[in-house]
């Protein structure tokens, strides 16, 4: 039991444990594989052309520093409700951009939604790696167009471990061409086909980013929209109007939106509803506002858009245009790809840049410390050969000291070897009798004799016992009396105590 306990908490410590360095690891990748062309820091410009029945909206943006702004924008009104031509398009993009003192940017062609075909379809997981070779086969069956003959794309809407939803959209390349071909000769290049619809939705995605959407489009005769999630499409819608009462109107929109919010609130989210109307019809618009499910008035709401200049009008469709080309964020569409989507590779440069600090860093580490240390010995022998001679005098002057030395110590043993004379005559002259006086005196080696006279030699031979240079002291000869003086004529031997002996150690040899 108590193993299993632990074997659980190391589980759970090494799965926090990878957790945490996987977060750990998320922004030390993006510092490692930060490339100078990163949509962070690189500037860019575009300039959206959005193709509408009625009109012809142009925008014009940048972004720097992860910022983007809307520097201009115009709105070209045409006739009796129709496209544009290819050749009107081409000379109005022209003087646009010779108006707006543009002489060469990225462009982009958005198309309305009734020239192209959305289809949410399903494929099996198993395809995921061949997944644009899968659609293109699989087009002609999806649509009533082959490869060859439209312009598409893709995008992934959902996957699982069974199956993959895909948003596929799909236009007949005979509607754009003569577009891309008039462009091309004014000198115009357009790197990116997409749909008004998806621009909308990128727009919404920008405003709102955590939201997801449907957003309508209301126009006299009818209304088109899509449900956006992630700023893709996950359903799209087109229907018209049978009637011209506001109220049936509103009704008919709802019946086609309720559903759809209804499926976004079961995943848990809290959908809006965006709206657009064409004709600015204020009865439907205040009707739409009274509705019980939350609704915006795209031109009443805060887009969060930075404009260089104020703009009379904002083209909605073209502005979502530049964002789905200038945000890295987006998720917008692009026809001209058909379905092959570069993977970008991981950029390495500054990750070599790197490296190679470090390992610059490390030599520097290993050779530098020798290096010092080389320099410091040179630098010791430099300084050992100026004082050379000093360093002589000083061993000179050394060795003498050491002879002197020398020489003192001998004394000093010499002199710590044995008593003194004077010191040992100043001693027998302290302890001696008033009364008595030496006839003779003879030192030889250890052994001191006198001979004298004294008024009692046994007094004399006491006051030397109490010496703490003489020890041993006795009679050598035998005392006698000397009647013409009336004393002792005496004669003592003693040995000499070694200097530096402890007392003890004499008065214990004088007892013996």
């Amino acid at each position: 039991m108590t193993r299993t306990i632990v074997i659980k908490k190391l589980v759970s410590i090494a799965s926090d444990s990878a957790i945490k360095l996987k977060e750990m690891w998320k922004p030390l990748q993006r510092i490692l594989t930060f490339s100078i062309a990163d949509d962070i820091i690189a500037p860019k410009k575009n300039l959206c052309v959005s193709i509408d029945k009625g009109n012809l909206s142009i925008a014009y943006g940048s972004r720097f520093l992860s910022q983007m702004k809307i520097k201009k924008s115009r709105k070209y009104p045409l006739d009796q409700e129709r496209y544009p031509q290819p050749e009107g398009l081409a000379s109005s993009v022209a003087l646009t951009m010779s108006d707006f003192g543009i002489a060469k940017t990225d462009v982009t062609l958005s198309i309305p939604k009734a020239w192209v075909i959305i289809k949410i379809v399903e494929f099996p997981s198993t395809i995921k790696e061949n997944l644009s070779d899968v659609v293109s086969y699989e087009l002609d069956r999806l649509t009533p167009l082959s490869p060859e003959d439209a312009f598409y794309d893709f995008r992934v809407l959902k996957e699982n471990s069974k199956k993959l939803t895909l948003l596929i959209v799909v236009a007949k390349a005979d509607s754009i061409t003569p577009y891309l071909n008039a462009l091309r000769e004014k000198g115009i290049h357009v790197s990116r086909v997409t749909v008004n619809l998806s621009c909308i939705g990128t727009l919404c995605h920008y405003m709102d980013k955590k939201i997801d959407s449907v957003f309508i489009e209301i126009k006299k005769d009818g209304y088109e929209g899509a449900l956006f999630s992630d700023g893709l499409i996950t359903h799209a819608f087109t229907n018209s109007f049978t009637t011209a009462n506001e109220k049936s109107k509103i009704e008919t929109m709802m019946t086609e939106i309720e559903p759809l919010l209804n499926a976004v609130k079961q995943e848990g989210k809290a959908p809006q509803i965006m709206a657009l109307l064409k004709d600015n019809n204020p009865t439907l618009k205040e009707m739409l506002k009274l509705q019980s499910l939350p609704v915006r008035i795209l031109n009443e709401t805060d887009t969060k858009i930075k404009l260089s200049e104020p703009q009379e009008e904002l083209t909605y469709a073209a502005i979502g245009g530049v964002f789905e080309s200038l945000w890295p964020k987006a998720k917008g569409i692009n026809l001209l790809e058909k379905g092959h989507h570069e993977i970008s590779k991981t950029p390495m440069a500054l990750t070599i840049v790197l490296m190679l600090m470090i390992i610059a860093m490390w030599i520097l580490y290993m050779i530098a410390p020798l290096q010092i240390e080389g320099k410091r010995l040179t630098e010791i022998d430099r300084q050992i050969a100026i004082r050379k001679d000093e360093v002589k005098k000083v061993e000179a002057i050394k060795k003498e000291i050491e002879a002197i030395n020398n020489e003192i110590n001998t004394i000093e043993k010499f002199k710590n070897s044995q008593q003194m004379v004077l010191t040992i005559m100043k001693e027998l002259s302290t302890i001696m009798p008033n009364n008595s006086w030496l006839l003779r005196l003879r030192i030889s080696g250890s052994t001191v004799e006198i001979e004298g006279l004294a008024h009692s030699a046994t007094e004399v031979l006491s006051k030397l016992e109490s010496s703490n240079i003489l020890k041993k002291a006795e009679f050598s000869t035998q005392t006698t009396r000397d009647g013409r003086t009336n004393s002792d004529r005496f004669s003592i031997r003693m040995q000499i105590v070694k200097p530096g002996s402890p007392v003890s150690e004499v008065k214990k040899d004088a007892k013996k």
